[in-house]
């Protein structure tokens, strides 16, 4: 009697995977040895060990959710240089002009406001 093909893929729990790669770590490890005693393949082992050192992306079922990732920031922009408010006043034949800073924009709306009351 034949026996019956496995369907689907087996789930590995993460304590079998972190003593599968202590082994593959220690002096004169045979990954396909470590493997084959424990009754995986060996590009399984591979792949874990690739994992296990950050080269590859487990997916997130492999990732543990709390560990912070840094993300590079982009640099700020500088501001452009201060530019001066320029108001220009004609009645007749006299001009005003009044210069003022443009950090100060707010100043200067509620004192035109004011001035044109």
């Amino acid at each position: 009697m034949e026996e019956a093909k496995r369907v689907g893929r087996r789930k590995h729990d993460a304590q079998l995977k972190a003593q599968v790669v202590a082994e593959c770590a220690a002096p004169g490890a045979s990954i396909a040895r470590v493997a084959l005693e424990h009754g995986l393949n060996a590009n399984l082992v591979h792949r874990w060990r690739r994992i296990a050192e950050g080269r590859e992306n487990g997916g997130l079922a492999e990732r543990p959710l709390d560990q912070f990732v840094a993300l590079p920031l982009p640099t700020p922009a500088v501001p452009p240089p201060s530019v001066d408010i320029r108001i220009e006043l004609r009645r007749g034949p006299t001009i005003v002009r009044v210069t003022w800073p443009g950090s100060a924009a707010p100043a200067c709306a509620m004192w035109l406001r004011e001035l044109l009351r």
